[in-house]
């Protein structure tokens, strides 16, 4: 690694990189919203098209299972190469492969929407995932790059902000495409809309993003990526198809991705005691403070976080006939909560740590629990204005929760790794909207199926059990919060152990 990275060991920006110096690089807010809008486009497109998939299916004659295949293999592709695009970022250039995956991205958004056939359509979205999972972790590695100090606390507040927003207006954004673009082939502006968008944002990123140097050429990890893939392949494949009973038929998978986990870690820590790169630093676990229970939360939250967005969006749609943009439109107020608190969280966190979210956690648990409440008790006229007030409520929990967490996640890793380090943290968000997704609608028509139709009790049920892991979430983060207390109260051993950390991590 080079010295610089050694000698920011908290993980500034090296001192050989002038444009990372606070204040020497006036454009890298500029270019920070250029890589935020790639960014929500990627994230954008995973729930997105969930609204326009019985058009789709219509229009090109396609199989229930092989429609699904729009969705999950789009988020499928996406996970599965999240930590070595962040690895191979680190090595040879984030701008580099930031403006390569951009430009795939728009080339096969254009594909997709031009597809005649389910079966092109579907190769579309794998290629498309494959550029959006390049894509991701070069955002957060150019933050780790470009910003230090408080700015960087506002920077990763602006990008949680985009994350939490992606994700809980994907409907309503797909609705308002649907309902603008009206007609039988109205669908193929789901993917249209990303072209001028991305090229603009291409041309952008060519004049603004930094052209900071990479790391020194290093060979690739390849034992290491082949593990890593093949268990985060074996662990989704279950969840991506469970509509077709992927479950119930390759369960054995995920003993299979947990063995290839565990022979991940094994390998990697062996290639690190040998001096050799690995594709993810077992250091980071143990030395980067904050690492391992910021990436447990982020996956904990995004089970639930992730599924009740379909279990909403099934119940007010089947359940009480709305369309898809009325159904996106009945859970703004938590994406608005959310993006309110996201920008302003970002620049609490220095100050409260792990304190913000806590109290986010449990916003979150709270708003869900009451929106619970009112679509169980409340007349079904009055119900979704009753929830309203309590899904903001959530929602500015939501804010606390993502940025703040990403932040204090990464705030440790060294430049140098930051792209493998952000692959990592994603593929577990990753992981656990995949989890979240097949696991929470399924018990939503389990329900129905077993109580006579009743969508009240199965949207209470389903979305009560998305709290469960929201609130496992607010447990390790109630526990990392007391060891950040008490590391204040006697900061000596600390010390000491972050210095080794660092050291390890160099």
């Amino acid at each position: 690694m080079g010295t610089g990275a050694k000698a920011d060991g908290r993980g500034g920006t090296p001192a050989g990189l002038a444009a990372g110096a606070e204040g020497a690089d006036p454009r890298r807010w500029k270019a920070l919203w250029v890589t935020l809008v790639a960014g929500f486009m990627s994230l954008l497109d995973v729930t997105i098209v969930a609204v326009a998939l019985p058009s789709m299916q219509r229009d090109l004659h396609a199989s229930a299972p092989a429609i699904q295949w729009v969705v999950s293999g789009y988020a499928l592709a996406f996970a599965l190469v999240l930590v070595t695009a962040g690895r191979v970022g680190d090595a040879i250039g984030r701008r580099r492969i930031f403006l390569l995956a951009l430009t795939a991205f728009v080339l096969c958004s254009a594909v997709a929407g031009a597809a005649p056939s389910i079966e092109l359509l579907i190769v579309a979205r794998l290629a498309q995932g494959v550029a959006a999972g390049c894509l991701a972790p070069q955002n957060s590695a150019l933050i780790q790059q470009m910003f230090r100090g408080a700015e960087r606390g506002r920077a990763f507040g602006l990008f949680g902000a985009t994350v939490g927003i992606s994700s809980a207006v994907g409907p309503v954004v797909g609705g308002l495409i649907l309902k603008l673009a009206d007609g039988p082939q109205g669908w193929r502006w789901i993917f249209y809309v990303n072209v001028p968008v991305g090229v603009l944002a291409l041309a952008l990123g060519l004049r603004l993003l930094p052209k900071l140097a990479p790391g020194r050429g290093e060979r690739l990890d390849l034992p290491g990526v082949s593990l890593l893939g093949s268990g985060v392949l074996a662990l989704m494949l279950p969840l991506v198809l469970a509509e077709s009973g992927g479950v119930r038929q390759l369960w054995w998978l995920f003993l299979v991705g947990a063995a290839l986990l565990a022979a991940f870690v094994r390998w990697e820590r062996r290639v690190a005691a040998r001096g050799g790169q690995p594709l993810l630093d077992p250091g980071l676990v143990t030395a980067a403070r904050g690492y391992a229970a910021g990436a447990a939360i982020a996956t904990l939250y995004f089970v639930g976080f992730s599924g009740v967005w379909l279990v909403f969006a099934l119940y007010f749609q089947n359940g009480q006939g709305y369309s898809p943009l009325r159904s996106g439109l009945a859970v703004t107020p938590f994406a608005l909560g959310s993006a309110l608190a996201a920008v302003v969280a970002g620049q609490l966190v220095e100050r409260l740590g792990r304190l913000l979210t806590v109290c986010g956690l449990t916003a979150v648990a709270l708003g869900l629990g009451g929106a619970v409440l009112c679509l169980r008790l409340a007349p079904a006229d009055l119900a979704v204005w009753l929830a309203a007030p309590v899904l903001f409520v959530g929602g500015l929990g939501s804010g606390c929760v993502i940025s703040p967490n990403v932040t204090m996640t990464l705030r440790e890793v060294p430049v140098r790794m930051a792209g493998a380090a952000g692959g990592a943290l994603q593929t577990g968000q990753r992981l656990g909207g995949a989890v979240g997704t097949a696991a929470l609608p399924g018990l939503f028509y389990l329900v129905l199926d077993a109580d006579a139709h009743d969508y009240r009790s199965a949207v209470a049920i389903a979305v009560g059990s998305g709290i469960a892991p929201v609130l496992c979430a607010l447990a390790l983060a109630v526990r990392d919060w007391l060891r950040d207390r008490r590391a204040r109260r006697d900061p000596c051993p600390p010390e000491v152990s972050h210095s080794h950390g660092h050291a390890s991590l160099g």
